[in-house]
């Protein structure tokens, strides 16, 4: 039996985004056509995290994630890794900070218009001074988008998360450590989940169908390549920049 999404919906699942602002808005510009040419009442749109780092653009990229919703939409925000990097590093945890700027989230402090002078720097004074610094030029909505976003959803057969899952363990038990962080012991899993997985964080050069999991990161930050699964009763498609 094919996996189903709930009765008459349309699910679009947006993979990782990393701040490039220019496929984000080709990709909303190809759902709302995509949409426009269904007759389904119920339409979702699913972002799977990662909005910062790495691209031209993180905060734009919260503020388009936080404007567009065309009638008839609804949206659900989950939270990626580097978000969870980014809210540890806000709350004080300057190894949390260090870990996330090896991995570009230096870009992101400069897209909110925060100098870093040396990136080089890692000692506990300079990267506290660029916590507050971050803290304060963060707009309250942005704040409040990162704090609000939940690790996972479930929607018909398919549940959504960031990372993946933790083979083995009922999806309710699922840690959200888990779900935004884990990669090879998911990856290399074949058991039947209890649903099938949608996720990104694992760069492939095209989308990956399994029978208990659909990875959808095209590594668009680098490739220019964003993904969305588009879910519609038993049918899968995809659309891409």
């Amino acid at each position: 039996m094919r996996s189903q999404t709930p009765p008459d919906s349309v699910i679009y699942a947006i993979g990782d985004i990393h701040g490039r602002l220019d496929l984000l808005v080709e990709m909303h510009d190809r759902i709302a056509t995509d949409a426009r040419q269904r007759s389904t009442q119920s339409k979702l749109v699913v972002y799977l995290g990662d909005y910062v780092s790495r691209g031209e653009d993180s905060r734009r990229v919260v503020d388009r994630v936080l404007e567009w919703l065309p009638e008839g939409f609804e949206r659900i925000t989950l939270k990626g890794n580097h978000e969870d990097l980014l809210l540890r590093f806000l709350d004080g945890d300057l190894d949390a900070g260090r870990h996330w700027f090896d991995y570009d989230g230096l870009d992101t402090l400069a897209h909110y218009g925060v100098a870093v002078p040396d990136r080089q720097t890692r000692d506990d004074a300079s990267v506290a001074v660029l916590r507050d610094r971050f803290a304060a030029a963060l707009p309250q909505s942005h704040l409040e988008f990162f704090r609000s976003l939940p690790a996972s959803h479930r929607a018909g057969d398919y549940y959504f998360v960031h990372g993946g899952v933790r083979p083995g363990v009922p999806l309710p038990e699922q840690s959200e450590h888990d779900c935004m962080w884990i990669r090879k012991s998911f990856l290399d899993s074949d058991v039947d989940h209890g649903a099938v997985v949608v996720h990104g964080h694992s760069i492939s050069s095209a989308p990956v169908v399994r029978h208990n999991r659909i990875g959808i990161d095209t590594g668009a930050y680098r490739s220019g390549v964003l993904t969305c699964l588009v879910l519609d009763a038993t049918t899968r498609s995809f659309l891409q920049t």
